[in-house]
């Protein structure tokens, strides 16, 4: 594997790209004044690598050390490999348990789930549609449910919480205490969702990545959401890929 588009007069000129197994992949480069060191994210839907750095440090040597994390990058690549239609037949993760959907058009248009798998009747032509409404619209149940009580246990106040499809965000909260996550938490295992729940309501007291704000992130889940962060880290850009 090899850096292109990288000139040695100065730091970084132009976006650079690297090699990966023939493949010029993008990185996007930040600096940010809280960085410790080095964090590398891949961005399923612009097909590119974001590498956050120290304010203070050479971007070369950042890049370099991206450039060692070619099997992270490549498995990224291949889960990020081409949209999952939601067609019969096709397995899909509901809170982080994998169904297969399963069209019988004498059941009910709704989706529900059963057993291991997710039952739908209806036109087989709009399962899709379909499915992904059924799961828009459960994962705004519960992230509206789990958001609540985590916020009156707290004795914090939420003005709404709604879902979307946010490229690169799973959460978002305003200063004004509306909460907005991704849909797609839906399919991530509970305890990742409960952990981005945590990370929003916690913006409610901290709207900043202090370390104030992340002693209030590990007190609200009441664990170290380390390993959800991970979890989405290694695993979210493949919940991209699914679509109606």
């Amino acid at each position: 594997m090899k850096i292109i588009s990288f000139r040695a007069k100065s730091e970084l000129p132009e976006t650079p790209t690297l090699d990966i197994g023939g493949r010029q992949v993008p990185v996007i480069v930040r600096r940010h004044p809280n960085a410790k060191g080095y964090r590398l994210r891949f961005d399923a839907v612009g097909q590119e690598l974001r590498l956050t750095m120290p304010s203070r440090g050479s971007a070369r040597a950042a890049l370099h050390w991206a450039a060692e994390q070619r099997d992270w990058i490549a498995q990224q690549l291949a889960s990020a490999a081409g949209a999952v239609p939601l067609v019969p037949g096709v397995r899909v993760p509901v809170e982080g348990v994998e169904r297969e959907i399963l069209w019988d058009r004498s059941s009910a248009r709704s989706p529900r789930l059963q057993d291991s798998a997710l039952v739908v009747g209806g036109p087989q032509e709009s399962v899709g549609a379909r499915v992904v409404r059924w799961l828009k619209g459960r994962a705004l149940e519960t992230l509206r449910a789990e958001t609540f009580d985590m916020a009156e246990g707290a004795e914090l106040s939420v003005v709404s919480v709604s879902v979307g499809d946010p490229n690169r965000r799973w959460g978002s909260c305003s200063s004004s205490g509306a909460i907005r996550y991704s849909w797609r938490l839906i399919l991530a295992p509970p305890e990742v969702r409960r952990a981005t729940v945590a990370h929003e309501v916690a913006h409610l007291l901290h709207m900043d990545h202090s370390p104030a704000f992340h002693a209030a992130h590990a007190e609200l889940l009441g664990e170290d959401p380390t390993p959800a962060r991970l979890w989405l880290r290694q695993h979210g850009s493949a919940l991209h890929r699914f679509t109606a």
